[in-house]
């Protein structure tokens, strides 16, 4: 039977909800060098690397009894509802934004349109106005990477051999590299014109994930959980300096893959347990569900500039908002329909895990 990773779970909880908080800072805070969270963004890179390590342990041992295309399916089926319902929330939330009255410069034909588009995640047409490949629902961008992934490792990476996938690795790892000090940061990869670098922060941290699990290189340590949790809090709050992009690059490169290694050897029980569940429970859903309501929140502070004694009730509201959608997400529409996909899509029994 195979180990189950929980703390990796609460790690990818601990990850979303500290991208709740940054985006909650960030429409106060909305340049980065003044943002109390400097490197929040960087929990998308973590994301990535958790996925090629956990796409790894959930399939590089099933693909004699599972094709490419069964593979696209079960992962569609694991990552796309959300996907709808984050857009439906989006085009709801822009319709009806009493700030930016979407209603009123945007034609409703148009909108949908738009929304279905969104519904593939393919790049759709910035009605907004703030260049963002994925309109309705910001973080959509890195889904789309993620997808990408998925697809490069379903043709690809699977037949890998270890020296294919450190060579991969290492050029992914260098170009990584180039942009982050070119950049100065990696606070990007979300709009139009640097949709290009999207695809170079997915390919390193990816596929660094699938070798460490291919390596089976693990650090046991106790109480790794909190410590690895505390470890993202303190990467992320991290001030800005001179060679910024340089340690962008090292946590990803460096941090993130000891965090998981870590995270992967450690051992939990009884109500930390529970606690890591929970967590992943609700770590997908808060991440795609939540930005919406942020779009709303940032053109309030940007055009009634409220005094902060005002704001810090509203965001300590939202975040509460958020956790309950994330989890009524979870249990009243993402389980039931994956559950329901799986009977009617996935034909056998051991095709519908993860």
């Amino acid at each position: 039977m195979k180990p189950h990773y929980p703390i990796l779970d609460g790690l990818r909880g601990t990850a979303a909800i500290l991208v709740v908080i940054f985006h909650l800072f960030e429409a106060y805070f909305p340049v980065m060098a003044n943002h109390p969270m400097h490197h929040g963004y960087l929990a998308v890179d973590f994301f990535f690397l958790l996925s090629g390590f956990v796409v790894g342990y959930a399939y590089d041992d099933r693909w004699s009894r599972m094709s490419t295309w069964e593979f696209f399916k079960i992962r569609l089926v694991r990552l796309h509802p959300l996907v709808i319902l984050g857009t439906i929330i989006g085009a709801i939330c822009f319709w009806f934004d009493p700030f930016t009255n979407g209603a009123e410069h945007t034609k409703l034909i148009q909108l949908i349109g738009v929304m279905l588009l969104s519904f593939t995640l393919l790049p759709s047409p910035d009605i907004r106005g703030w260049g963002e490949t994925h309109v309705l629902d910001g973080p959509c961008w890195s889904l789309l990477q993620e997808y990408i992934g998925n697809i490069i490792y379903g043709f690809f990476g699977r037949k890998m051999t270890k020296t294919a996938l450190w060579i991969l690795v290492i050029i992914s790892g260098i170009a990584l590299i180039i942009v982050a000090t070119w950049r100065g940061d990696l606070a990007t990869g979300w709009g139009y014109n640097t949709i290009w670098i999207a695809f170079v922060r997915m390919m390193f941290p990816f596929f660094a994930g699938l070798l460490l699990f291919r390596s089976g290189k693990r650090i046991h340590m106790p109480h790794a959980y909190i410590f690895c949790s505390l470890l993202l809090v303190v990467l992320f709050f991290m001030p800005t300096f001179k060679y910024n992009g340089i340690y962008e690059a090292a946590c990803i490169i460096i941090a993130f893959p000891v965090i998981v290694a870590a995270g992967a050897g450690g051992e939990i029980r009884g109500r930390w347990l529970k606690l890591c569940n929970f967590s992943g429970q609700i770590s997908y859903p808060i991440y795609i569900t939540h930005y919406p309501f942020i779009y709303i929140y940032t053109m309030w502070i940007a055009l009634k500039k409220p005094a902060p004694a005002q704001i810090v009730p509203v965001a300590i509201g939202l975040f509460v908002l958020f956790m309950v959608l994330a989890y009524a997400s979870f249990k009243l529409y993402d389980e039931p329909i994956r559950n329901w996909l799986k009977k009617k899509w996935l034909m056998k029994p051991d095709k519908i895990s993860s």
